[in-house]
């Protein structure tokens, strides 16, 4: 947690002071935090009878997961203003995991099919939740344009190559959420019973509204806030898949 909270120190410092970034240890502190963060959760998860898939877990899971693709990507993309939140998030869900520790066991290792499931499932919703906070920095810095206010923020990446990112983030989510969905049609079969449902078919309303804005992008040109509208509202609708239900029973009901 203090090395993700140095790391967003950092990417703070940086994005204020451009003349005086230090990548270099910015992404040496983010690195000590992921490899802790790792086998902080290896811990937890794997080296316990069955695998504990509580939701905060899975949540620090995904955490990590995003902190790390947003680690690589970062230099590409230019999107420093949403490092701090990105690493700041992830020491939140951290220090959650600890302090409220659940248990949700599955024995993973007598079903292989299963892991695959879940773990393209989790690289798919870490790209579109990826996709999503790129929209929402998209909607930002168009709103900061047309107050003619963008000149006062540092470190900005064009918003037309910024789109075109996002729109290249979605088409490889929605890649692997197709393979995420195909696996759990062919592999699971209670992927429609009851207490399980409800996932199933948002994940589905989900993926429909991914395509549909990809085709709707190539098709009809839909661009701004079309796109950052369908991207966030697809990001939401894969929340409630995966966390809503687990939310109400691990939380609400104890």
């Amino acid at each position: 947690m203090a090395f993700y909270l140095l790391t967003a120190f950092a990417c703070v410092h940086n994005i204020l002071n451009p003349k005086q970034r230090n990548g270099r240890a910015s992404v040496l502190a983010a690195l000590c935090a992921m490899a802790l963060h790792g086998l902080w959760l290896f811990d937890i998860i794997v080296l316990v009878p069955g695998q504990n898939l509580s939701m905060l877990n899975v949540a620090s899971l995904i955490s990590l997961i995003i902190a790390a693709l947003m680690t690589v990507l970062v230099a590409r993309f230019k999107v420093w203003l949403l490092m701090p939140l990105v690493y700041g998030f992830a020491a939140l869900l951290l220090a959650a995991d600890w302090l409220i520790p659940s248990h949700y066991s599955m024995y993973l290792e007598t079903r292989p099919e299963v892991l695959l499931h879940i773990g393209l499932g989790l690289m798919s919703y870490s790209l579109l939740a990826i996709a999503s906070l790129l929209a929402i920095l998209l909607g930002f810095l168009t709103h900061r344009l047309k107050s003619h206010k963008l000149t006062n923020l540092p470190s900005m990446p064009p918003l037309m190559t910024l789109e075109r990112y996002l729109i290249r983030l979605i088409f490889i989510g929605v890649v692997v959420l197709t393979l995420s969905i195909s696996s759990g049609l062919f592999f699971l079969q209670d992927m429609f019973s009851p207490g399980k449902a409800h996932k199933a078919i948002l994940t589905i309303i989900a993926w429909c509204v991914y395509v549909g804005l990809l085709w709707g992008h190539h098709r009809l040109g839909w661009r701004g806030r079309k796109v950052i509208w369908a991207s966030v509202i697809g990001s939401l609708l894969l929340t409630l898949a995966y966390f809503g239900s687990r939310f109400v029973r691990e939380v609400v009901l104890g």
